[in-house]
């Protein structure tokens, strides 16, 4: 798992229930159904007609100042720039953010810079709907999916006279009021807990298409330089954990664990992939205080 995989799923557990998500998802949006308003007509023809193979081009209508698109325009030019507390103070996340020191914020820095990479220099919005306090914004963006430009769309709702992106959904945004300033951190961990129980349950899988090869287990180099593990299990870096795996003497049972790299910020849980008695592989957890389940 590299980090723009880690980020991937990040990003997804901002809003786990939700359409539009943080940073690349609203970036990049979603597909676009026909819009069915009649508000700036001419806007969503020009939207919908557009060339979604040609790279963004800038506006091609007519920005209002401090109107829908031109939060979007702001948002995207902030988050290219990493200015990532002023693009964030844009979305309806502000509140997980507005709370950070500078050096909190910093912590992220390589999480949203993974984001900033990828956003083009010219946004091409081509379409602005407004229904009361609500807003539609469309854009020719690429998806990174696809590695294609398509219409997508970003939500907008009218908060106090301004302007705000919905980037998650209702219940998210709950708890973003509930975590406040831990939002990204409680996240973060949550993230790296998920992928240590999935890199663990791989390396079960790794270990199990091996020994019917080689009727023994093996240790991780071994297993990576046969294509069954990536190297991210060597290290830390992209995945906030630390894999150990221990084979008996004879090589064909095994136990292996993850343990949080920084206990408490990178992740809570320890982890323990280990055999039954029948040679079933099983995984078990607990907070134990940043040390290995099982030595």
């Amino acid at each position: 798992m590299n980090t723009k995989r880690f980020f991937g799923t990040f990003r997804k557990r901002l809003a786990p229930l939700a359409v539009v998500v943080f940073a690349i998802a609203f970036v990049y949006g979603c597909s676009v159904a026909e819009p069915k308003t009649d508000a700036k007509t001419a806007d969503v023809k020009a939207a919908n007609a557009s060339d979604t193979t040609a790279p963004p081009k800038g506006a091609t209508i007519t920005i209002d100042p401090n109107g829908p698109a031109d939060t979007v325009r702001a948002f995207y030019k902030g988050l290219r720039e990493k200015k990532f507390r002023e693009a964030i103070f844009l979305t309806n996340l502000r509140p997980a953010i507005e709370g950070l020191t500078d050096a909190e914020l910093k912590d992220f820095s390589l999480d949203f810079e993974a984001i900033a990479g990828d956003i083009p220099t010219e946004i091409e919005i081509n379409g602005e709907i407004i229904s009361g306090d609500t807003a539609t914004v469309t854009a020719n963006l690429p998806n990174p999916e696809t590695e294609k430009n398509e219409v997508q769309q970003i939500k907008l709702r009218r908060q106090n006279g301004i302007w705000v992106i919905l980037t998650v959904d209702d219940e998210a945004e709950k708890r973003i009021k509930q975590d406040g300033k831990n939002y990204f951190s409680n996240l973060r961990i949550e993230t790296h807990q998920e992928e240590a129980k999935k890199m663990l349950e791989r390396i079960s899988n790794a270990q199990l298409a091996y020994s019917l090869q080689n009727k023994s287990v093996a240790e991780f180099p071994v297993l990576i330089d046969a294509g069954y593990l990536p190297d991210d299990v060597l290290s830390s870096q992209s995945t906030g954990y630390n894999y150990v795996v221990t084979l008996d003497a004879k090589k064909v049972g095994y136990f292996a664990t993850a343990t949080p790299a920084e206990y408490g910020r990178s992740g809570r849980l320890s982890f323990l992939l280990e055999l039954d008695g029948k040679g079933i592989s099983r995984v078990t957890s607990k907070d134990n205080g940043g040390k290995p389940m099982k030595k």
